[in-house]
């Protein structure tokens, strides 16, 4: 396995700079390099500030997770907004936010070094994670059983009062029996 990232050996404060710059995406790569050097030139001078190389290697990697984070928070924002909760949706939504960050916390175990995690401790991890993994699965698979109780009973509750329509409708306006029975049918009412 390679060595720890050049930018995870900065100081906390060079390192939350670059990666504010970089969630911020208002710098080219080359814009940002030459502002590290301006604002920490004790660190540029002793040579401690990442090469350009490693900077996009950071930049692409935090990147992916701020796009993932944003994506799933958007989705739950809009599930929020748009749907009643009537079916649950913000629990699927929630559901859809741990899987996701359960998902980079894999490939941030992927991505570490033998130094920084031996093997005893990455088995206990991914156990750990298989177990949380199944946990979430079970709770997805009963909330879509949940979300298909509540369709199925809206459905009938909706047939119900079409038929209590239907029936009142008695034979005004030319309505007959035999009309009714044919959207009974249609609607799947019989």
């Amino acid at each position: 396995m390679g060595r720890k990232s050049s930018i995870d050996r900065l100081s906390a404060e060079v390192k939350g700079h670059i990666e504010r710059r970089i969630a911020e995406g208002r710098m080219t790569l080359d814009e940002l390099i030459a502002e590290l050097r301006a604002t920490f030139p004790d660190e540029a001078a002793e040579g401690e500030l990442p090469s350009r190389t490693a900077v996009h290697r950071y930049g692409q990697k935090l990147e992916r997770r701020l796009s993932a984070i944003r994506a799933s928070t958007e989705a739950a924002k809009i599930i929020q907004a748009q749907a009643g909760d009537d079916k649950d949706a913000r629990s699927e939504a929630l559901t859809a936010l741990i899987q996701t960050e359960l998902f980079e916390a894999i490939l941030d175990m992927q991505e570490a070094t033998g130094d920084e995690i031996d093997s005893a401790d990455r088995v206990g991890m991914l156990s750990a994670a298989a177990k949380n993994i199944a946990t979430l699965t079970r709770s997805s698979v009963n909330l879509k059983q949940f979300q298909a109780k509540v369709e199925d009973d809206t459905r009938k509750r909706l047939l119900e009062e079409q038929r209590a329509k239907l029936d009142a409708m008695g034979s005004k306006g030319g309505v007959t029996e035999d009309t009714k029975r044919a959207i009974r049918e249609a609607l799947g009412m019989v």
